[in-house]
């Protein structure tokens, strides 16, 4: 499966430098330049989407829908399990207002949000979601419409990448990030839009070669790459 993972359109939340999470919020003026500029890019690029997968929020499926009609495809799924970061009572907070009040914020994997979850237990169900993608669609291209939090998480993830230093990461709007998946395992990650600071820092280069997979005790497994 090759899946192809891009953010959402840009909302008045995020440009007001709030906290988002599980709420919403309508999309920002200028709003569809930066889709539209995904949109040629995979164009450009030949990529033919069988399917369009989104999390559950309005602004993923709206810009999932976007797309969908372009290709004259279908939205197959909006899944709770790709929503962003369930931020609970900080909705709508300040960012700037967390940084000084809550301290775990964009530092601890493991710390819960009031009234929420933690970027682990996010990082968990939006991984364990595109696993089950992987051995339904070994075949096919999908696209994945998601939030800065998640494409951190997967990043991490099948990079193999710890997770806390990470958490701040950059996500622009015209990301396009690409995992390459045989047997179920990421094999490759690369980016075709506008690089994540895991690239424009130095973290990773694209296109990046994942490790092979282990079994218990850190050995690698035996499946070819």
């Amino acid at each position: 499966m090759r899946l192809i993972v891009v953010r959402h359109y840009k909302t008045h939340i995020n440009l007001e430098q709030r906290i988002m999470g599980w709420g919403d919020s309508p999309p920002a003026a200028g709003w569809e330049a930066d889709l539209l500029e995904v949109d040629q890019r995979l164009a450009k690029a030949g990529i033919d989407i069988a399917e369009v997968h989104t999390s559950n929020l309005e602004r993923a499926r709206r810009t999932g829908e976007f797309y969908a009609r372009r290709r004259n495809i279908p939205v197959q799924c909006a899944s709770e399990a790709l929503n962003e970061v369930n931020y609970g009572a900080l909705f709508q907070r300040s960012k700037k207002w967390v940084e000084e009040h809550i301290p775990e914020y964009k530092t601890d994997p493991d710390y819960v949000f009031p009234q929420g979850e933690s970027f682990r237990q996010m990082q968990r169900r939006s991984v364990a979601h595109v696993q089950a993608l992987a051995e339904r669609h070994d075949d096919q291209t999908l696209l994945l419409v998601v939030h800065a939090g998640v494409v951190r998480g997967l990043i991490c993830h099948y990079l193999h990448l710890p997770y806390a230093p990470h958490l701040a990461r950059r996500v622009s709007h015209r990301y396009i990030g690409v995992f390459e998946f045989t047997d179920g395992h990421c094999r490759h990650y690369s980016e075709m839009g506008s690089h994540s600071d895991f690239i424009a820092d130095g973290i990773i280069r694209s296109p990046h070669h994942c490790a092979p997979p282990t079994i218990p005790g850190g050995t690698p497994a035996t499946t070819a790459i």
